[in-house]
C-alpha cells in the first residue's frame, strides 16, 4: 500500500469514532423516528401497526399543532432579529475602551452561564402579579396590574423576553471575538480617509462579521425551535396553549399522553422544518458572505 492510501485509510481511522457516535446518536434517531410515524403507538399487549399517513392526517386536522407552529413562528421571528442585532451592539460597545470593561463584558455573559431552569425562576420572580419586582416598578408609576404569564396576550412576549436575556449574551462572544480579529489598521485606515464610525461599521465591520452572522443565525434558528425548558417552567404551554412551543408539544404528546408514534411525526416535522430553514441559509446568505 503506497504512502497516499495509508495516509487515506489512517484519516478514516480517526474519523470512525465521531462518525460511528453521528450515526448512533444523530442520524439513526432521525430515521427511527421517520419509521415510527408510519406506525401507531403500541399499547399494552397491542403491539405498533403499520398506518401509512394516518399521523400526518391527524397532524393537520390537529389545531394544537397549528397553535404550537404559529406560536414557534412568533417567537422565532421576536427572538432572532433581536437576539442577533442586541449581540452585536453589546459587542461593538464592550470592544471599545470603556470604563470597566471587564465587568461589562462579564455582566453582559453571565445569563448565558446560568442554567435555564434558574433563569425561569428567577423571571417568574419578576412577572408575579402585584407582588413581582416588574408590577412593582409598574405601580410606582402608577400603572395597573397586569398578569403577564397568565394572560394569552402577553404570556408570549414574556417568555420571549426570557429567551433574548438569556441568548444575547451568547451570541456576544462570538461577535466578540470576530471583531477582535479585524486588524487594526483597517480602522486606522478608515480614520485618516475620515469615515465615520457608522460608515466604517457599514462598509468595513459589519462584511467582515457576515461570517459570524451566518454561524450565530444557524444556532439561534436551532435554539428558537428548541426551546423547551423555561417554557414547561414558567407557564407549561398555557394559558390555553398560547405560549405552547412545538418542541414542548412534541414532549407532552410523547412523555404526558404517551403517543409515541404521534410524537414522532411531530419530530419529523420539526426536523424537515429545520433542515428547510438551514438549506435556506446556507443557499442565500453563504453567496452574500466575504470570508478573509
Amino acid at each position: 500500500m503506497n504512502t497516499r492510501a495509508t495516509a487515506t485509510v489512517h484519516g478514516w481511522l480517526l474519523l470512525l469514532p465521531a462518525m460511528a457516535c453521528l450515526a448512533l446518536f444523530t442520524h439513526w434517531p432521525a430515521v427511527a423516528s421517520l419509521i415510527e410515524s408510519f406506525y401507531s403507538t403500541p399499547r399494552g399487549r397491542r403491539p405498533a401497526r403499520f398506518v401509512g399517513a394516518d399521523n400526518y392526517q391527524q397532524m393537520l386536522a390537529d389545531p394544537i399543532f397549528w397553535k404550537a407552529m404559529s406560536n414557534n413562528l412568533w417567537f422565532a421571528l421576536g427572538t432572532i432579529p433581536t437576539s442577533i442585532a442586541l449581540a452585536m451592539l453589546m459587542a461593538l460597545w464592550v470592544n471599545d475602551r470603556i470604563v470597566g470593561r471587564t465587568w461589562v463584558r462579564m455582566s453582559f455573559f453571565t445569563p448565558t452561564i446560568l442554567p435555564m431552569i434558574a433563569v425561569a425562576n428567577i423571571w417568574l420572580f419578576f412577572f408575579t402579579p402585584q407582588y413581582g419586582l416588574l408590577e412593582q416598578i409598574i405601580q410606582a408609576f402608577g400603572g395597573s396590574n397586569t398578569n403577564w404569564l397568565g394572560s394569552q396576550d402577553t404570556a408570549l412576549y414574556a417568555v420571549t423576553i426570557v429567551a433574548i436575556w438569556k441568548e444575547a449574551g451568547f451570541f456576544m462572544i462570538f461577535y466578540l471575538a470576530a471583531l477582535q480579529a479585524i486588524p487594526p489598521s483597517l480602522g486606522e485606515a478608515a480614520a485618516i480617509e475620515g469615515a465615520s464610525r457608522w460608515t466604517y461599521f457599514r462598509r468595513v465591520q459589519f462584511p467582515l462579521l457576515m461570517p459570524t452572522t451566518l454561524f450565530v443565525l444557524i444556532n439561534a434558528v436551532i435554539n428558537a425551535f428548541r426551546m423547551v425548558d423555561h417554557i414547561f417552567v414558567m407557564t407549561r404551554g398555557g394559558p390555553d396553549n398560547a405560549t405552547t412551543l412545538l418542541l414542548f408539544y412534541i414532549y407532552q404528546v410523547g412523555f404526558s399522553f404517551w403517543d409515541t408514534a404521534y410524537a414522532a411525526t411531530l419530530t419529523c416535522v420539526l426536523l424537515l422544518l429545520l433542515a428547510l430553514v438551514a438549506f435556506a441559509q446556507y443557499g442565500w446568505l453563504e453567496r452574500r458572505i466575504h470570508y478573509r
